[in-house]
């Protein structure tokens, strides 16, 4: 695939009026009546009741969904805006669902700093781009607002066609690395300018299986890629029946089925104690993700990753199924993870070389796993006496000790007939303080293991953390008490990302967000949850939108922008996950890969570093057709992002104002444009 044709990075727009726009999906129910203040090409009138499909009918109770008439919007010197202190909607489902979305949707006045993210002391948050080795901060584009019927949008003209990942497909810069080595080719190497094209649907695109039953099958139409079941199908990773890719829960390891598997792991090592004391694990070489989506049945939230490379689209297909994953490769950067933060960290025959140079990519998961974690590896080194894999084990042997790592088990597994290593990370320095060498060497002081953004591996140990008051030394309480309570190293003398104290900051934000979802989101914004189940948070905070989610049967990436206070250790010692990542950049997954993006005063920060419009353009990359964007903001960039949304023809479902802040609703449909960008 590298000596396909150039990825399209601009130019994906052209000033001319774009196609009609299609018939809209009803909205959820008929508007009631007032003098709000209407947006143009939405008025908000009283229809009849029209047929709707299996898929957008409304669930049992609900009102029937009704058809918006169209109308010709009023000359630009025709419309109103309303006064800073109105409060208007674009749409609405009568009096009771107002009064809701007035009375919940913005913080109550003696929380108001909820809406400005600005620590009191500066300084006392770091960030990520501060860290980076890449000079973030000196980014300059200016947003640039271009009226939505000036939009002519073209689709990606790319050699990865429907599973374009701009980052990970940028054929130009791969092909003047000087090495592939370290699988320099399989990292992030994004275009100069962001990508301003769509990406195609697959041929056949239908609206995605609903979980719990993805976790079994989906349709073969939406990752219409048959290499996996080639060459995994015999492990059971993933077979073709009819219209159907069905996933029988096996793997390489696990032949037999993940739960086995899981539960063989639990007996070789009580304490790891699924849900209660191990609640968040990072999967390396993940394949189809099957080992963390049965964990789910164990109350485990499971970051899985795997490469873009030959095993075709593995990632793509666990979040299809409604499983966590991104596309990453242990290369020649640090992981996009804070230190100290996973539970456990799993391998099986991940084909990653833990052993050579030094034992570099072992020490990144030593980084990234929390003192007194575990580390999970089942491969053939472990239990087979081949030549190879003898000398892998006594080389991993020797590794582990130098580092200090627990050999706790060693156990085979009859069924399956495999067998896993179980290490444990030490919880303090002593044994650091007393090895004979130190190789591999401890850090520099001036080494922060927290700093993961474009920072090259290294190959050293952070120490441990010797002040009982600091993260790390004492293992977080167990889920689910330890979603709900401040971490005990979140000191009330330290300002919280919103001026009050730490410990009060975190409890605000937490307890603003179970008001706006219970009475809102969850009743006032009409979503089926039923049919939500990837769901991002793309400026999470302390993850209090998640944590407020937990009770539902979803999931939540929590991604802490570069340029934002890094609170990303609070979030997982939640028992959550999430990374970082620049909103600059394209996101690291595949097209089409979540059911619900929420974006609470991202944009109106972000524009000022490069163009929104590449930034929504992605969002649209991400989304899944019929998927939904909840956009909190001032009302300036509220009208930017509605603006570009509805020239892609998403429906807007709900905008909505309170003196200078908004809140804007809106749904992807099917659509795309009949022409390629070159």
């Amino acid at each position: 695939w590298r000596s396909g044709t150039r990825a399209s990075t601009s130019g994906g727009i052209s000033s001319s009026t774009p196609p009609p726009h299609p018939a809209a999906p009803p909205p959820a129910s008929p508007p009631s009546s007032g003098s709000a203040w209407l947006p143009s090409g939405w008025p908000p009138p009283r229809s009849s009741p029209q047929p709707t499909s299996p898929r957008s009918r409304p669930p049992c109770g609900a009102a029937p969904p009704l058809r918006p008439r169209r109308t010709r919007p009023p000359p630009p010197s025709e419309k109103k805006r309303p006064p800073p202190t109105t409060r208007s909607l674009l749409w609405q489902t009568g009096s009771r669902r107002v009064k809701k979305v007035e009375a919940e949707v913005f913080p109550d006045a003696k929380d108001a700093e909820l809406l400005n993210q600005t620590a009191a002391e500066p300084g006392s948050w770091r960030t990520q781009a501060a860290e980076s080795n890449k000079e973030t901060n000196e980014r300059t584009n200016p947003s640039s607002t271009v009226p939505a019927a000036s939009h002519s949008w073209k689709l990606c003209d790319v050699d990865a066609g429907a599973d374009y990942i701009p980052c990970l497909d940028n054929v130009e810069a791969i092909r003047k690395l000087r090495s592939d080595k370290h699988y320099e080719h399989r990292e992030r190497h994004c275009p100069e300018e962001a990508p301003t094209c769509l990406v195609p649907l697959p041929s056949g695109y239908r609206s995605p299986i609903r979980w719990p039953e993805s976790r079994d099958q989906i349709w073969y139409s939406n990752v219409p890629h048959t290499k996996l079941v080639e060459y995994k199908g015999h492990q059971n990773w993933v077979n073709v029946s009819g219209e159907h890719l069905v996933f029988p829960g096996g793997g390489t390891q696990f032949k037999r089925g993940a739960l086995h598997y899981i539960d063989f792991i639990q007996e070789a090592k009580k304490d790891v104690a699924w849900g209660k004391r191990t609640r968040v694990v990072l999967d390396v070489g993940c394949g189809v993700a099957s080992f963390g989506g049965y964990l789910f049945d164990r109350d485990v939230l499971t970051m899985s990753f795997a490469p873009k490379d030959e095993h075709e689209a593995q990632v793509q297909f666990a979040l299809e199924r409604g499983i966590p994953a991104i596309s990453a490769v242990m290369g020649t950067k640090r992981l996009p993870f804070p230190g100290g933060v996973f539970d456990a960290v799993h391998c099986a025959r991940c084909r990653v070389p833990w052993h050579i140079e030094g034992g570099k990519l072992l020490l990144e998961l030593n980084r990234l796993l929390r003192p007194g974690g575990y580390f999970v590896w089942s491969a053939t080194p472990v239990y087979q006496k081949l030549p190879e894999d003898v000398e892998i084990w006594e080389a991993m042997s020797v590794l582990t000790r130098s580092m200090c790592w627990n050999l706790v088990n060693k156990v085979k597994d009859r069924v399956n007939r495999v067998g896993a290593a179980i290490f444990q990370k030490p919880m303090d320095n002593r044994c650091y303080d007393r090895r004979s060498a130190a190789n591999p060497p401890l850090c520099g002081e001036s080494d922060n293991p927290d700093a993961a953004w474009n920072v090259s591996l290294q190959s050293c140990m952070h120490r441990l953390p010797r002040d009982p008051t600091m993260r790390g030394l004492r293992w977080p309480e167990e889920w689910p008490l330890r979603v709900e309570r401040p971490p005990y190293w979140l000191k009330s003398s330290e300002t919280g990302v919103y001026g009050k104290p730490a410990p009060e900051d975190f409890q605000a934000d937490y307890e603003h967000w179970k008001r706006v979802i219970s009475n809102s989101y969850m009743e006032g914004l009409g979503i089926d949850w039923s049919s939500v189940r990837n769901v991002m948070d793309m400026k999470a905070v302390y993850g209090g939108f998640a944590a407020a989610l937990r009770n539902m049967k979803v999931w939540v990436m929590n991604v802490v922008p570069i340029d934002s206070p890094d609170t990303l250790p609070i979030i997982y010692e939640r028992g959550l996950f999430g990374l970082y990542h620049d909103w600059c950049e394209s996101f690291s997954t595949y097209p089409r890969s979540y059911d619900l993006v929420h974006a609470n005063h991202l944009f109106s920060k972000i524009k000022k570093r490069c163009q929104l419009l590449g930034v929504i353009v992605e969002v649209d990359r991400i989304v899944r057709p019929e998927g939904r964007l909840i956009v909190r903001d001032d009302m300036e960039t509220i009208r930017e992002v509605e603006s570009i949304v509805k020239s892609l023809h998403w429906e807007v479902r709900l905008s909505y104002s309170q003196e200078n802040e908004g809140l804007l609703f809106v749904q992807k449909t099917m659509w795309r444009p009949n022409t390629s960008s070159s």
